[in-house]
């Protein structure tokens, strides 16, 4: 992606505009933060810019207010934990527009936080009046929201026809490095590992891969809507009659690139203490609920022998031992294989909780921090809030 980067820009002096992710879970109330790995994630980009001697205002959205001010999702409770994390002051604005707000400019190594974007309607509508009183307040913007990059919104798309120039924070550039890596020119074998529950919500992904991998291995509850399209017992196992035809269809023109589990761990009901048992055929009044023995043995050897691994959704009920074997076999041969030199992407969400559960968040090549954006990016679709930045 031939975006300028925030390392692009000259920032000394200037007030730098950021799009961060500070759509962080909060209590009841909205007052405690029960994670700030958001938080987080977005300090390198901060921490680079007051380094460059720039002002920085960063802005953000944080729930779904509507369009209304709901103090039980203000970003207030943020500006406090940032503070705390960049052991700096954090001013924090009554609103994210306004004669108020733009009397709060920050000073060179200064930092502003607004408040929710969402506040306003605006906002998700990309109004140009909008768009155009964000961009009042700063000179130059940095996009590193990764996570809301496939919408089009004032602060992600709008806001960059009133800036001179408009570039990808370090969180950005990182997924985008990463996505791009392996899906442009991946090195062979390369291999897609999909799960979940549903086929209908990664059609796009799984017709996009198809074309770039060797080899697709299917998991998770989408496997049973592939494996009842080709007339085989699923027993209770969660499916989408309304999909079969479409499963038929990708199975028929993958050209045999697309697996299947080949045996199966089951259960008569979605509970952990209510029975299991591990076959090859689903019987009748039985649920699959994780990969069986056979195909993970199949799965990891697939794994191990790749390059390039993408993985996005899980093998089974994964938070629910013992339906979890799937899921923890997979995680640990996905590590193993980036330890041999693969490279490998595991998509947010799920599959993101999957690798932390298996503790090798640190032995795959790259995380992604953007559920939504990244299987966009993984079918093949323009994110409206790359395309937006200023070309290199």
């Amino acid at each position: 992606m031939a975006k300028l980067s925030i390392r692009d820009l000259q920032l000394q002096g200037k007030t730098v505009f950021i799009r961060v992710d500070f759509n962080v879970p909060l209590t009841a109330g909205g007052k405690e933060i029960t994670s700030d790995k958001r938080i987080r994630a977005s300090l390198p980009t901060i921490q680079y810019a007051l380094a460059q001697g720039a002002g920085v205002i960063l802005a953000s959205h944080l729930g779904r207010p509507k369009g209304k001010r709901n103090d039980e999702m203000s970003l207030a409770p943020v500006a406090v934990k940032l503070s705390e994390l960049l052991k700096l002051p954090v001013a924090f604005a009554p609103d994210c527009i306004g004669a108020e707000v733009e009397a709060m400019k920050p000073a060179p190594g200064a930092v502003l936080l607004l408040e929710n974007l969402r506040f306003h309607a605006a906002e998700e509508a990309n109004d140009p009046a909008f768009s155009k009183q964000l961009a009042a307040l700063a000179d130059v913007y940095v996009n590193d929201a990764f996570g809301t990059a496939h919408r089009a919104h004032a602060s992600t798309v709008g806001i960059i026809q009133y800036v001179s120039q408009a570039a990808a924070g370090l969180l950005m550039d990182k997924e985008l490095e990463y996505l791009t890596k392996v899906t442009a020119n991946p090195e062979k074998p390369s291999i897609s590992i999909i799960g979940g529950a549903k086929v209908s919500d990664k059609i796009e992904v799984i017709q996009n891969l198809l074309k770039i991998s060797d080899k697709l291995l299917i998991g998770g509850a989408m496997a049973y809507t592939f494996l009842k399209s080709q007339g085989l017992p699923t027993g209770k196992s969660l499916v989408e009659d309304d999909k079969l035809d479409l499963a038929k269809e990708l199975l028929a023109t993958s050209g045999g690139k697309l697996m299947l589990p080949i045996d199966h761990a089951v259960s008569p009901e979605f509970k952990a203490d209510a029975g299991y048992a591990e076959v090859a055929e689903i019987p009748e009044g039985q649920m699959a609920l994780d990969i069986g023995p056979k195909t993970i043995e199949l799965y990891v050897a697939e794994i191990l022998k790749s390059k390039t691994i993408i993985w996005n959704g899980p093998m089974g009920v994964f938070e629910m031992p013992p339906f979890d074997k799937g899921t923890m076999a997979v995680a640990n041969a996905v590590a193993t294989a980036t330890d041999g030199g693969a490279i490998s992407v595991v998509g947010g969400g799920d599959s993101e909780k999957a690798v932390k559960t298996a503790g090798i968040s640190d032995r795959v090549s790259h995380v992604s921090t953007g559920g939504g954006a990244s299987l966009e990016f993984l079918s093949g679709i323009t994110l409206p809030g790359v395309a937006a930045l200023t070309d290199k």
